[in-house]
């Protein structure tokens, strides 16, 4: 297995090393924005597919961390931008001072590892008295969707602390660099091509240890788990907060490449979004997860340019035809053609030697 996972890490380098130093002198530089955003994506699917894909917990709630991550780090790029002076939107709704919430963002390293840190803490949190509770399947899906819902509703009536429904805006510098300049958008991407490597590697590890075992384990028989003296309340709690973490890093690099993050980005349509780009690549499988974000935001932009009249309903059309064809996604469809094929030739090989030995009575 050791072996496996070296060529496959080797492959994953080669792979980043090809999207590092080749692509970006292939695509334009909006097309390597576009592209960079569309990793970030990819990062927080392959976090959902951990707790779903693998642990058997759907949640809806991952676009929440995702945006709670992308508001602490873009908290410090509007004082960045503002200087010494406070962020514009403050003047409007008469603030003077700087509130005492903001004070920490001054700093971009603290406003990082607040962007992973209180995602995970509000999912460990929400998922220790969910699981306590042994609040399991569509409740524990609609109970993380409320939650979105709620924080969403919460940030809209915020005006004066974070601009209410308008978001934040007024990025211009991320660590002093111009954000509109292509060598800082190519920066951006070959950040999120480590990242997402980084965290594809770490959740491919994850799973092929004793806890990836155990993580499958709760997914088909949570109470065999637990006579078997495991603690799974503990052992869910934990791959909740990686994954609320893994979606606040993602956040970090979506920010800066987009310029601005409202409650919008946050709300219960992003979460279905997420869970969408797991079910159309396969839940289950970390590429899957990968490939499904990618297509299904590349198949929108170019759908959405196309044809913007009815591209809603093109996407919505591809969404069901996908999941009625390929219910265990594009990855788990293909290998599941892969194993048949290779299982044909024994199949007939044991059958002819059924025929031509005799039954002894």
């Amino acid at each position: 297995m050791l072996k496996h996972l070296n060529l496959h890490t080797l492959g994953v380098i080669v792979v980043a090393l090809i999207m590092i130093f080749v692509l970006p002198t292939l695509i334009s530089p909006f097309q390597i924005n576009l592209l960079g955003r569309f990793l970030t994506y990819a990062i927080v699917a392959v976090g959902l597919d951990l707790i779903w894909g693998y642990t058997g917990m759907l949640s809806l709630g991952q676009g929440l961390f995702f945006g709670l991550g992308a508001y602490c780090f873009a908290m410090y790029l509007n004082l960045e931008a503002a200087g010494t002076r406070m962020p514009e939107f403050m003047g409007l709704y008469g603030v003077t001072t700087l509130p005492a919430l903001w004070q920490p963002f001054y700093s971009p390293v603290v406003a990082i590892l607040l962007a992973a840190v209180f995602p995970m803490i509000i999912a460990g949190l929400l998922g220790y008295m969910i699981f306590r509770s042994r609040i399991q399947g569509v409740y524990f899906s609609i109970i993380t969707q409320a939650l979105t819902a709620i924080v969403a509703l919460l940030l809209i009536g915020q005006q004066r602390l974070i601009n209410g429904t308008n978001g934040i805006t007024e990025m211009r510098t991320m660590f002093g660099a111009p954000l509109a300049t292509p060598d800082t958008k190519v920066a951006l991407y070959i950040a999120s091509v480590i990242v997402l490597a980084v965290v594809y590697l770490g959740a491919r590890l994850l799973i092929k240890s004793r806890f990836g075992r155990l993580l499958v384990a709760i997914r088909d028989d949570e109470n065999r788990v637990r006579f078997m003296g495991y603690n799974p309340v503990l052992i869910k709690t934990l791959v909740f907060m990686l994954s609320a973490g893994i979606a606040g890093i993602a956040g970090v690099l979506f920010v800066p490449q987009v310029g601005i993050i409202s409650p919008k980005q946050l709300d219960i349509t992003a979460s279905i979004e997420i869970v969408i780009w797991v079910a159309v690549g396969g839940r289950g499988s970390l590429i899957g997860a990968i490939l499904g974000a990618l297509l299904v935001n590349t198949g929108k932009s170019a759908i959405s340019t196309a044809r913007p009249d009815i591209w809603q309903l093109i996407m919505g059309a591809l969404f069901v035809g996908v999941v009625l064809l390929f219910p265990k996604g594009l990855v788990g469809s293909i290998s599941d053609g892969i194993a048949r094929l290779r299982s044909k030739p024994g199949e007939a090989s044991v059958a002819l030697e059924a025929v031509e030995t005799p039954t002894v009575v």
